[in-house]
């Protein structure tokens, strides 16, 4: 069993919540495991949060409001074949229980309707885990008073979400796991009186608000370089620097037909030239899941536990992809504890040697590129990517920002941008969040540096 609690102060509020939440949590599980019949395997999943979200407009609080929510997947297997239902944890043992039977009593007569799946993944083992990692966040009366006077003056527009969010796991073989951790995100733009926007995101586990002053600082210079005349390009290649904000965009697209070993098995995948070996990245790329940050579990979906670190592409070279059980179960291959979708859950791609300061001097010449979107595979086989400019990117001469731009297109191969034109990456890392909520706040993020290329392709 391991278990690890953060250093930082533990809110008194946030203890008790979560004590609360997981012995609600374990007393479901013992009731339903203590009706699992013979032949039956059971897995009872919790997705829980306590939420604060502070919506900002012109630098002002336009909506304000706390979540607290929580939901238990119960999924039954039996004779090959499996479905599952989704009920709420309410914390009412007496409600919650009944929930829990109705839900199990609805499966056992689903499932012997269903076909059988010849590559069901029945869990097994009796692996355990206990991580929590509580943070220090701004005490949710302290959020306007410290967030809005810093950007009173300007046109700010943006959102902080914060608290805690918490994963459990449970099945009849006797695995159980428990992640928390404590997080905010503060996403936000600036606007200038000629629409421009400075994008910014501040998050982690830690509020700062030294760092929020700097990073609002470094927003409206950005906002004031854009106040000038855009400059126009013509379609072709610039050498061109990405700040990790853009980077993490890129690195998205890996967990979507890139390094799943089922999509590699399948001939979907971007990455299987590199695979066979018939291309290489550059030896300055590394990429590795890393869950040493305790930004999500290390558990999926089935209980399987990931490594602690598990490189996927070394110095270049593909040294592991991600596999799932299922996919190790059609393939006669090892899984590594990759989940269902077999995408990248916290990733990290390794610093180099460009410093901060002297991003500018070796770009030279070329394009700064701030943020990235609407990326999408307009050639997988081949590892093509195209997408747009997005928020605060400029032309720079002669080391010096001359300009905003126009949005762009691009279309290029990582073959190229990864590969023989990566000039380098930066020697900092920075944290870039999930900040999505739908259906609630999402977990984890990534870490990158920024990275300096030659000749990117931009086609519009």
């Amino acid at each position: 069993m391991s278990s690890s609690i953060s250093s930082s102060v533990i809110s008194p509020r946030s203890s008790a919540e979560l004590t609360a939440l997981e012995s609600s949590f374990a007393q479901v599980v013992e009731a339903l495991l203590r009706q699992a019949e013979s032949g039956e395997f059971l897995t009872i999943k919790l997705s829980s949060e306590r939420s604060q979200f502070v919506r900002f407009n012109q630098a002002k609080v336009r909506q304000i409001g706390n979540v607290a929510d929580g939901s238990l997947k119960l999924t039954l297997i039996r004779d090959q074949r499996t479905s599952y239902r989704t009920f709420p944890l309410t914390g009412d043992l007496e409600v919650d229980l009944q929930q829990a039977q109705l839900a199990l009593a609805d499966l056992r007569q689903a499932v012997p309707q269903l076909p059988i799946d010849p590559y069901l993944v029945i869990p097994a083992g009796t692996s355990t885990s206990h991580d929590v990692h509580l943070g220090q966040l701004l005490a949710p009366e302290a959020v306007t008073s410290t967030v809005l006077p810093i950007v009173a003056e300007l046109d700010f527009a943006g959102l902080y979400a914060a608290g805690l969010l918490v994963r459990g796991y449970a099945d009849s073989s006797g695995q159980k796991h428990w992640f928390a951790t404590d997080s905010f995100a503060l996403d936000y733009s600036l606007f200038g009186t000629g629409g421009e926007a400075a994008k910014g995101t501040l998050a982690g586990s830690t509020w700062d608000t030294e760092a929020y002053k700097t990073q609002i600082e470094e927003s409206k210079a950005q906002l004031q370089l854009l106040s000038t005349s855009p400059k126009q390009l013509s379609r072709g290649q610039y050498r061109t620097y990405f700040a990790p904000a853009a980077i993490a965009e890129l690195v998205g697209m890996l967990s979507w037909g890139g390094i799943s070993e089922a999509a590699l098995q399948q001939g979907n995948s971007a990455l299987k030239e590199l695979r066979r070996g018939q291309k290489r990245l550059s030896p300055r790329f590394t990429l590795k899941e890393n869950f040493q940050h305790g930004l999500v579990p290390r558990f999926n979906e089935w209980g399987e536990t990931a490594p602690i670190e598990l490189p996927l592409i070394v110095a270049g070279e593909l040294v592991n992809t991600l596999v799932s059980d299922r996919t190790a179960k059609e393939y006669g291959l090892a899984a590594n504890g990759a989940g269902g979708s077999e995408g990248l859950r916290s990733p990290e791609i390794s610093a180099g040697g460009l410093a901060r300061e002297q991003i500018l001097a070796e770009l030279g010449t070329g394009l700064y590129v701030s943020n990235l979107h609407y990326l999408n595979w307009s050639d997988r086989p081949t590892g093509r990517i195209t997408g747009m400019t997005r928020y605060a990117c400029f032309w720079v001469e002669n080391g010096e920002i001359v300009a905003p731009i126009e949005n762009l297109r691009f279309d290029e191969s990582l073959y190229r941008f990864w590969g023989e034109n990566l000039i380098d990456c930066t020697n900092f890392q920075e944290f870039i969040p999930e900040v999505g909520t739908y259906g609630g706040r999402q977990l984890g993020g990534c870490w990158v540096p920024g990275m300096l290329v030659e000749g990117f392709t931009y086609t519009l």
